[in-house]
This record gives structure tokens, sequence and C-alpha cells, in this order.
């Protein structure tokens, strides 16, 4: 951030969450808790499918990228969110808080991008389960995953630049648990606007676009369901294509509220609440709804943890 020499802010104090009060140390106990079993439950997915050959599928390939941009995403804020909870609030170096948010944007893109190729994924092998073998070849779940990695990091690296030559004279104090856009655009002294277009051109161009084609898929997936016979197969897809549904509307949903109008007058208590949910909410649902409510996820769990040996290999269809 401190890119110009007329720039006099060389640190920054993040509030946090200054209501809690006494609430302080329950809030705080319950952020611990959520980022140990985020880190230990997408730790143990891409461990489980590391080391089961059953699990070398393309959809397992996407999971594991998934929970390790989860990490991430924990391990950028969540240590951080609750030392400005115990403390109250702490201060952050204007570098730190420059990485903070660039790593955040990027994480974000990143993981809005492996959402769409997991639905495409879905899409095959519900709409077109005879060429799903060959479509999703050894070669192609990987270089999908991979670009969802530039993808992220490349686009934020340009609103990057963009925040790097913004000067910050004071006030520094981020009314925020870390150094989001919007709260850290309201203390710059200089022109955001041209910060803001790009955000938002980024995100109709990008994320709008993913989500016009995750819905596109779903729509396909849904006319499949209703021309299966069997009621069960129907209840079975449906239900697991609803909590895939739910994870993607909340995370979509989130991140275009908190990023396509990310102007002054924003209401940081919002801002606030979608973050936490983008943070530390989606991080952990994800390996519950992704993959521990999976029976093949399940089965290399009993298979690795409790040396069981069952059958894995099922229908495409059926590993969803």
């Amino acid at each position: 951030m401190p890119g110009h020499n007329q720039t006099t802010v060389y640190e920054f104090i993040l509030l946090g969450f200054p209501d809690l009060h006494t609430f302080w140390l329950l809030v705080f106990l319950i952020l611990l808790v959520v980022y140990m079993v985020t880190m230990l439950g997408n730790i143990l997915i891409i461990g489980l499918v590391s080391s089961t050959s059953q699990l070398q599928s393309p959809m397992y390939i996407f999971l594991t990228h998934l929970s390790l941009c989860d990490i991430l995403i924990s391990t950028n804020v969540g240590p951080n969110t609750l030392r400005v909870t115990v403390l109250g609030q702490c201060y952050i170096s204007a570098l730190s808080c420059d990485m903070q948010l660039y790593f955040f944007g990027s994480l974000a893109i990143t993981e809005c991008t492996l959402l769409t190729v997991m639905s495409y994924d879905r899409y095959l092998a519900i709409c077109d389960p005879l060429h799903y073998t060959a479509i999703m070849n050894q070669t192609l779940p990987h270089c999908l995953a991979m670009t969802c990695w530039l993808v992220g990091f490349l686009l934020s690296m340009i609103t990057e630049i963009l925040i790097f030559q913004l000067d910050f004279c004071g006030p520094n104090i981020i009314d925020h648990f870390f150094c989001d856009l919007a709260p850290v655009l309201q203390l710059s002294c200089s022109d955001t606007k041209s910060v803001e277009i790009l955000v938002s051109i980024s995100v109709i161009a990008v994320v709008f676009t993913q989500l016009l084609f995750v819905i596109g898929t779903y729509i396909c997936i849904f006319i499949s369901i209703l021309q299966i016979s069997s009621t069960s197969g129907r209840q079975k897809i449906f239900s697991t294509c609803s909590s895939h549904l739910m994870i993607v509307s909340t995370y979509y949903g989130t991140l275009i509220i908190l990023y396509v109008a990310p102007s002054r007058g924003y209401s940081l208590n919002l801002n606030k609440m979608l973050s936490l949910i983008n943070t530390i909410v989606t991080p952990l649902f994800n390996p519950i709804i992704y993959s521990l409510r999976n029976k093949d996820i399940k089965i290399a769990i009993s298979k690795n943890i409790f040396h069981n040996n069952p059958e894995t290999a099922r229908h495409p269809l059926e590993r969803v």
C-alpha cells in the first residue's frame, strides 16, 4: 500500500468486533473451534485423497484443491481474527495488510472458479456418464485445477497493483477483523473509483459468467434427474445437488455483495457478517457437505483409520 512518497500511514489498527464486550471469550472459543475443525477437516480430505487409490477420480482431485484453498483462506484470516478478538484491537503493518488483502482476493476467485469446475464435473457425471471417463481423463482435471489457481492470483494481481498506488494519509483505523477491500478503500485519501470500477468489472466478467455457467449446468442436471425412472435415484441425486447448490449459492451470493459495490458508505456491519461467512463458515461447510457426507470418503476413513477394507468402486453417478 505505501506506493507513493506522500503516504504517511505505515500500519493500521484492526478494530475487530468492538461490540462484543463480555461475550468476547465465547466468540473467541467458537471461532477457535471452527478454525481447528476447518483445518483438520480439510487436511483429512487431502490426506485421504492422496493416500487412497480409489479416490483418484476427477471429483476428488477438485476436492483436494478446494480443501487446500479453504486451508489457505482460513490461515490467511483465522489467526488474525482470533488475535483481534482477544485483544479487542490489534496493529498490522501496511505491507502485511496489503498481502492479506491480495491473498484473500486471489483465494476467493480461485475457490469461485473451482466451484464452477466442480459443477462441470457433476454435469458430465450425471448428464453424460458414458463419455465422462473419456472427457475427464488423467490430464484434464489437473489442467483445470491449475487454471483455477492462475486465474485467481493473476486477476487479483491487477487489482492489487492499483491498490498499491493509493495514498493512505490517515486515519489508520480499519473497522473490520481483517484487511478486506471495502474498509481499506474507505481509508484512502486518493480517488478509489478506478479500483472500485475494476473490481466491479472483474466480478461481472468472471464471477457472474461462472455463476451463469453453474446455473446452466444445474438446469441440465435437474432435467436429467427428472428423467430418472427410479424415485430413490432421483431423491439421492437431488439431495446431493441441493447440498452443493447451498454452498455455491452462499459463496457466490456473499462474494457478489462484497465486491460488486465496495464503495464509500458501504455497510461495514454487513461486510463483517458476509466476510465471516466467506472466511469462517464456508471453509467449515465444504469438507462436511462435499466430502464427509460422501460414501467414498466414509469408506476411505474406515479403511485408513479403522483398517477395514470395503469395496469402493462405483458408477460416476454415485460419486456426487
